[in-house]
């Protein structure tokens, strides 16, 4: 019961924060693509917690975000509805693949569950982006194409991908180590 509880008020903490480090990096015009700082507590939600709770952080926290903040928005672009689905699949796979990859070195583990999270959520982004272009829910200037989806989803979010394998990891570990004791995995 004390370990439900120390994990809901660690996710409670990871959804203000992916609310509240969004909000300081919109500060700059066009940040939040650049530097993805929504994804950065969604992934380490599910690299501390498990996938359960990375799941729900990654669906909490953008939705959350747009009715506190506008951000994501609905329109023109269907950013909210993506959002979802992707940060949902970045704590959800992250939290797996914690569970499933086990080398001998845990920051090997770490690393790998990362960017194989990092993957799948990417992947999952350029999906619905072409789906939802398909049904129409793009701007009319937008034309979808698998250089737009490289271009958004590689290109203009090379930062934030550099801040992820950066930062997250290490924070990861020093979570891990400091206190094994809330951690799931």
């Amino acid at each position: 019961m004390q370990k439900n509880v120390k994990s809901l008020v660690v996710a409670g903490l990871f959804i203000a924060l992916g609310i509240v480090l969004p909000m300081a990096f919109h500060t700059i015009q066009g940040a939040g693509p650049i530097f993805l700082p929504m994804h950065i507590p969604v992934l380490m939600s599910g690299l501390v917690l498990g996938w359960k709770y990375g799941l729900a952080v990654g669906i909490i926290t953008p939705i959350l975000s747009h009715f506190l903040t506008g951000m994501p928005p609905i329109a023109p672009m269907p950013m909210l509805q993506t959002m979802v689905f992707e940060l949902a699949a970045y704590g959800m796979i992250a939290g797996l693949l914690i569970k499933l990859i086990r080398t001998k070195d845990m920051h090997a583990n770490i690393y790998l569950s990362l960017i194989g999270a990092m993957l799948v959520g990417r992947l999952i982004m350029g999906l619905l982006n072409a789906i939802w272009f398909e049904l129409g829910w793009f701007s009319p200037n937008v034309t979808f194409s698998i250089q737009f989806w490289l271009g958004t989803a590689l290109f203009t979010a090379w930062p934030g991908i550099i801040i992820q394998l950066v930062f997250i990891p290490s924070v990861v570990f020093a979570l891990r180590k400091a206190s094994a004791e809330f951690l799931q995995v």
